[in-house]
């Protein structure tokens, strides 16, 4: 049995849980060491089980609450060289042995789950995605994507689950109060995926077969669920994509565990 939850989604704070039998993991840790514990009991989970901490990459909202997992139950920690450098003062001293590197592009084994980091189009020294193989399936976790591009799309084709970016509504974003500088960020290739594109994605790749959707890492200020979930369900009609019988489709909490998906 597959079960995959996000147990926080937003520009606050992001981690997601994935386990299959005994392989417990945790992709990314961006708030504190306790609402993470937390979060995993909510779900009825031992943070003293979990296999490995990954870290997509080095920014607060992604690695805040790593070094402490890491520290009090004795988890390493996967990442990049890259972010490794990156993220050392963020996280702490972190025992040599749970100090794992892993390369861009090369996959590797965390018990009987199969993990392949892609990169991604982002804002951060070597940010990556994930795919996770395991019994026969495809899970897919990518947010923090500035753009979509060819090459993404052949990271995350053909996934059974996938947890896509929906990050803000661009009128939303151009008419709140952020500086230019950063709705310029934002925007920007290497900043976070819109609603709209978000919706563009989804309806290619439910096209392709992919049946389950998690839209995450939602703004705070520049969005909300039911204008992210109305945004993608208007583009899947556009296309003839029936959310109630074609797919399924859901947003992940910003301060809560959301429902699992078991498969």
């Amino acid at each position: 049995m597959i079960k995959f939850c996000s147990l926080y989604s937003g520009s606050s704070g992001n981690s997601i849980f994935l386990s299959s039998g005994k392989t417990k993991i945790l992709i990314d840790s961006g708030l504190s060491g306790k609402k993470i514990i937390e979060a995993l009991s909510s779900i009825g989970e031992n943070p003293t089980e979990l296999s490995a901490v990954l870290i997509s990459h080095e920014h607060i909202d992604h690695s805040r609450g790593a070094g402490i997992i890491s520290r009090k139950f004795d988890i390493p920690i996967y990442a990049n060289l890259n972010t490794w450098n990156a993220m050392e003062s963020t996280v702490g001293p972190v025992c040599s042995n749970n100090k794992i590197y892993f390369n861009t592009g090369s996959g590797f084994e965390i018990g009987n789950i199969f993990v392949n980091p892609f990169p991604i189009p982002h804002d951060a020294v070597e940010p990556v995605g994930f795919n996770f193989f395991v019994e026969n399936k495809k899970i897919t976790t990518a947010t923090d994507i500035g753009h979509m591009n060819r090459q993404l799309l052949t990271y995350i084709e053909g996934s059974d689950v996938l947890l896509l970016e929906s990050n803000h509504d661009v009128e939303m974003l151009k008419m709140g109060k952020y500086p230019w500088s950063l709705k310029k960020r934002i925007m920007g290739d290497r900043g976070h995926l819109s609603n709209e594109m978000a919706g563009k994605v989804v309806a290619y790749l439910a096209q392709k077969g992919t049946r389950r959707f998690v839209l995450g890492h939602l703004s705070r200020e520049n969005n909300f669920p039911e204008l992210a979930y109305q945004t993608v369900k208007n583009i899947l009609k556009e296309k003839s994509i029936d959310i109630a019988k074609d797919i399924m489709l859901s947003v992940a909490s910003r301060g809560q565990a959301s429902e699992a998906v078991v498969i």
